[in-house]
């Protein structure tokens, strides 16, 4: 069971959701590991979440080196001699069509996205159910519940988490285990600008429907709330979390309004 002040790893935590989401398990006290690939700006957020009151360390590292992921997977579990829940947070999106984009590019985003996160639970269950269970909540996105134009690796690797985490949740559940999804639409983050283009680079601008989303604080209050209350699914976002429920309840003119969606 989840202790009273849960042990918490959040990666991706440099900036954007996982950043705001650090702050506020930070203002419960609860004890944080933080990992990202940016040092510097994640000693920054280790600082912020000290003075809000809680124990933290941080983990910096690139996650898409996947053979280092059990190393780092079994560091995080040394710093505070257990983790109580997992929030795997950290990707990377896409703004390129299809046969525009190269497959070292569609790889890079799978190693990330999906092979990181997968690599990681697999090496936290059983630490997990010997203690008697643990959350493991990871970031999706609507474009993993349906194709999205420019996001051709991105919607892969998020609808195959679905796939991965509904399947993890359905065989340990019973040892204690809960998933959490997390599914954002448009969020402000800096997700749109560090998105890769077909070549590699930086897609280097923030997207319009982006920059009139709600706030990663705004988000982060959903996803703590979903995490504690072990929700199953959390939709994070605005009106475009309609096209969830058109997709599932009407296929058909989802298919048609996402080939008239004018992606950026």
């Amino acid at each position: 069971m989840m202790s009273t002040k849960p042990i918490i790893w959040i990666t991706g935590a440099s900036s954007g959701i996982g950043e705001a989401t650090a702050y506020r398990f930070a203002q419960e006290k609860a004890s944080l590991i933080l990992t990202a690939t940016r040092a510097e700006r994640l000693a920054e957020v280790q600082q912020e979440c000290i003075r809000l009151g809680a124990r933290c360390e941080i983990l910096p590292c690139d996650l898409s080196e996947l053979s280092t992921l059990d190393a780092v997977t079994d560091r995080a579990l040394s710093l505070f001699g257990r983790i109580d829940i997992a929030f795997l947070n950290a990707g990377i999106s896409q703004r390129t069509k299809v046969l525009d984009t190269s497959p070292q590019v569609d790889q890079k985003i799978m190693d990330l996205n999906f092979f990181a996160p997968t690599m990681i639970a697999r090496r936290l269950l059983p630490p997990m159910i010997a203690q008697g269970g643990g959350t493991i909540a990871v970031t999706s996105s609507i474009a993993g519940r349906f194709g999205f134009p420019l996001r051709s690796a991105y919607a892969s690797s998020k609808f195959a988490l679905y796939g991965f985490f509904e399947t993890l949740q359905a065989e340990y559940h019973d040892d204690g285990i809960r998933v959490v999804m997390v599914c954002p639409g448009r969020v402000q983050t800096q997700i749109s600008f560090n998105a890769l283009e077909g070549d590699g680079k930086k897609h280097c601008r923030m997207d319009e429907g982006q920059q009139n989303g709600i706030t990663a604080e705004k988000a982060a209050r959903k996803i703590v709330k979903a995490i504690k209350k072990q929700k199953p699914e959390v939709l994070v976002g605005g009106p475009e979390l309609l096209m969830v429920h058109i997709k599932r309840f009407l296929p058909a003119l989802s298919r048609i309004m996402v080939r008239r969606i004018n992606a950026t």
